[in-house]
């Protein structure tokens, strides 16, 4: 069975959890974080998608660096959802709800040239990375100063990659 819409927007329940945190502040950060759940899954397949379908002459230092940022992502995915589900919350992490909910644009399928790669990555790295650095005041404003280091270190990992992928594109310009 599909899930609807309205299923995917339905506030989930929270846990009983001794943390110290006020419920209502949990479950604010709950939602906010498994928006950025939903873009880290998406960020992660698109960097995926760039791996698999990459051409050209930098085929090999592409693949191989896509095949990193992947990797890291997928830290960070992992890193969101257990955050989300310590904090009482349910870690909503399914293709089909990151599909729906992801804030980062569609990866276009169509390209294959490195560099058309390489500014795709870009682009997608630097959507996630503006989020991340949004949640970083976000969960300052609800108190909550381990979401907010948990943010700064995605933030750090993302720029880094950014940095790696736009090394690619700069050296021609």
């Amino acid at each position: 069975m599909k899930a609807s819409t309205a299923d995917l927007a339905e506030a989930p329940k929270m846990y009983e959890t001794e943390n110290d945190i006020s419920e209502k502040n949990r479950s604010e950060l709950n939602a906010l974080m498994n928006q950025r759940l939903a873009s880290a899954v998406d960020l992660q397949m698109q960097m995926k998608q760039a791996h698999w379908n990459v051409k050209g002459p930098s085929f090999i230092g592409l693949h191989e660096l896509f095949d990193k940022v992947d990797e890291a992502v997928e830290s960070y995915v992992d890193m969101i959802a257990e955050r989300i589900v310590q904090l009482g919350g349910i870690a909503e992490g399914t293709v089909r709800v990151a599909a729906a909910r992801s804030r980062l644009a569609e990866y276009p399928l169509a390209i294959a040239d490195g560099m058309a790669h390489v500014e795709a990555v870009a682009r997608a790295l630097s959507t996630f990375g503006e989020e991340a650095r949004a949640t970083i005041y976000e969960a300052d404003e609800l108190d909550d100063a381990d979401t907010m280091d948990l943010f700064t270190e995605i933030s750090r990992g993302i720029d880094k990659w950014l940095w790696f992928v736009e090394a690619h594109s700069q050296a021609t310009k």
